[in-house]
């Protein structure tokens, strides 16, 4: 299926154009798609062990600041989108935590998501929550760009992470437009063996992925004792790759959570852009 619409979640707790922004302008270009800039309002929270009352005015000043900031980043996005003549428009969202579902409806219409990486250093308000609510309840992919972020989006050169599991082959049916315009595709896949996939795996999956005229190899690479994770950003890095795809919680959150696993690792770790489906 063509990516014809984009739908990007703006920065709010800076006053620069972040490379969310940026690297969605970019592809709505290559694909000759629409681009819409979302920005969280996020409502203050009372504490609900709270002593006193808090006084309305104190609740009134903080939502206010909360939509300057929020009609701030759409100007930023506006601006930028203007200049890169992009068609695009802008919705502001109420957001509280715990009622997410003002987002998740807005982005069920569209054919990617873009979202920053969590920045512990600048933390974006509900970024976390709002990145899972989107893989796991838009039915939408994701693309994830790190907060480091980059010069310039690039697929020229692209991992897809294959573990033969049914969110690995979403997300790669959903990244095919993009798949279809990169140089060099490379299926990597960590303890091949131990996958329990018929036949040569990643053989089949690179026949489909030809057929798509797309240019593809097979790596089967080890896994280090640290894990999953940094098997793959390992060979990012050694490989100078330029786009993951991959799988997004393969295994429960819960699970992911106590004993780690790839998407929790890549989350937090992540060089490059990454495309994920659930």
């Amino acid at each position: 299926m063509a990516i014809k619409d984009i739908v990007c979640l703006l920065d709010i707790e800076t006053d620069l154009t972040t490379a969310p922004v940026q690297i969605a302008a970019e592809l709505a270009i290559k694909l000759n798609a629409h681009l819409t800039g979302i920005s969280p309002l996020i409502e203050p929270i009372v504490p609900a062990l709270m002593v006193q009352p808090v006084p309305d005015q104190f609740i009134s000043d903080a939502r206010n600041r909360a939509e300057e900031k929020a009609q701030s980043s759409l100007q930023r996005f506006a601006d930028y989108a203007d200049r890169s003549a992009v068609t695009y428009e802008t919705r502001l969202l109420d957001v509280t935590p715990g009622g997410l579902d003002t987002f998740v409806n807005h982005t069920r219409m569209c054919d990617l998501i873009v979202v920053g990486q969590d920045n512990p250093d600048r933390p974006e308000p509900l970024r976390t929550d709002l990145i899972e609510a989107a893989l796991f309840d838009s039915g939408r992919p994701i693309l994830v760009v790190p907060y480091v972020g980059i010069e310039a989006f690039s697929c020229k050169k692209v991992m897809v992470a294959w573990d033969g599991s049914k969110t690995s082959a979403r997300a790669i049916h959903a990244a095919m437009p993009i798949l279809e315009l990169a140089d060099e595709v490379q299926v990597v896949m960590v303890e091949a063996q131990k996958l329990h996939l018929p036949g040569d795996p990643g053989a089949d999956l690179a026949v489909y992925l030809s057929r798509h005229g797309v240019k593809v190899s097979v790596e089967k690479i080890p896994a280090p004792a640290s894990g999953v994770s940094d098997a793959l950003l390992n060979h990012i890095h050694d490989n100078q790759i330029d786009l993951v795809v991959m799988g997004g919680y393969g295994h429960s959150r819960v699970r992911e959570f106590i004993l780690g696993g790839a998407t929790r690792g890549m989350l937090t770790a992540m060089t490059v852009p990454c495309i994920m489906a659930h």
